[in-house]
């Protein structure tokens, strides 16, 4: 076959287009260096995406997280923000000094707005713990460590290709070698196209220590940065053990911010008042009240029997259909604050369900022969 001034034996041309058309033999990595490379990218991924989603977390305000990114990428320092729970807390003081201070309203309003900044700066010392102790590791982590790992893996890519190259081209000076080098034939009529002179034949074996030695040098780069990128990849498994240590204080931060706020909603509970007689009072009906006078002894004690049980007697009458019975483990130890409700054990199992109309944040549970409303906040409903 020709190829431009070329005369290329069959042989030849297997060999050029072997090489040329990338079915040469290539160098491949270690096996370990390749399952390491696969641990880091997961690692990567990994870490991108929880960071992510924890950012969401413990602050769901696009807008907000946007500001703190640039304030973070100016090197500033972030101005206070005031919490929702303390925003809040104040809404409900300036309501309470309109309202007066003195109403059975503006005392609870003041009461609840006590705790409500109770809990605005519960949350905001655990938004500062979780900065420190596990977003910003992450963060130092996806853009220190793995950016210099990332600048190792990609000259270590390049080495395999240079290796490559250097190798083709030693094999190519090694395989034109011997066939300039052999003996002509001269019982043959025909003349020998690949008969050299000795010059040409020198200048073949310069370009085949030529090409060894790049060869070699493409060999001692390969192996240096292969071994670089195999120490940084294996300071993942460091990087594994920091993040644990960090995930650690996030999860005892999360925890002490919940105990916190289950503290104080405990404090808010036994403060604020319960009864729903004591706030809301029942309407009394004008029959009641254009009684005859003579009957106003009597009129008190039938109102303090009916007082003792409002609401139970409610429920009892009712006796709305029982839907979406189903078992929940008590969380926590409650004690009922009426008679309406019903006291809880921690551990204990009880039976609840809903009836239309109640508070979403209360079921009726069902213990024996007990009934009464329990918070949903302190049970763990079962399948």
């Amino acid at each position: 076959s020709t190829f431009g001034n070329k005369t290329l034996s069959d042989s030849d041309s297997d060999i050029f287009t072997e090489e040329k058309l990338g079915q040469a033999e290539k160098t491949e990595l270690d096996p370990h260096l390749e399952n390491l490379i696969t641990r880091a990218d997961s690692t990567k991924n990994w870490t991108e995406k929880i960071l992510k989603q924890t950012e969401v977390l413990l602050q769901p305000n696009p807008s907000a997280r946007i500001e703190e990114f640039i304030y973070d990428k100016l090197d500033k320092k972030l101005p206070s923000r005031t919490t929702n729970a303390e925003l809040l807390g104040q809404y409900m003081l300036d309501a309470a000094i309109e309202f007066g201070s003195d109403t059975p309203y503006g005392k609870t309003l003041i009461t609840v707005a006590e705790y409500q900044k109770r809990l605005g700066g519960a949350e905001r010392e655990f938004l500062h713990t979780s900065a420190v102790t596990f977003l910003s590791p992450l963060r130092n982590f996806l853009e220190g460590d793995w950016r210099t790992i990332s600048v190792s893996r990609a000259a270590a890519g390049e080495s395999p290709l240079d290796l490559d190259i250097c190798k083709a081209r030693l094999k190519k000076a090694s395989w034109q070698k011997p066939k300039r080098r052999a003996t002509p034939d001269f019982q043959e009529t025909r003349p020998r196209n690949y008969v050299l002179s000795a010059s040409a034949s020198a200048l073949l074996s310069e370009e085949v220590d030529k090409a060894e030695h790049e060869l070699r040098v493409a060999q001692t780069e390969f192996d240096r940065q292969a071994e670089v990128t195999r120490l940084l990849l294996e300071g993942i498994s460091s990087t594994h053990l920091n993040h644990l240590r960090c995930l650690q204080d996030f999860a005892e931060a999360q925890a002490t911010y919940y105990a916190q706020c289950h503290h104080y909603m405990q404090d808010l509970q036994r403060d604020a008042p319960h009864s729903s007689a004591s706030v809301c009072p029942n309407p009394v009906s004008p029959a009641f009240l254009s009684g005859p006078a003579s009957s106003g002894a009597a009129v008190p004690a039938a109102s303090s029997s009916s007082s003792q049980k409002p609401v139970t007697l409610a429920m009892e009458q009712s006796q709305l259909p029982v839907t979406g019975a189903r078992k929940a483990r008590v969380l926590y130890d409650y004690d009922a604050h009426d008679t309406s409700e019903l006291s809880l054990l921690a551990d204990e199992l009880i039976t609840v369900y809903t009836v239309p109309g109640m508070d979403p944040d209360w079921l009726i549970g069902e213990r024996g022969n007990e009934k009464g409303k329990v918070p949903v906040t302190y049970l763990e409903l079962l399948s």
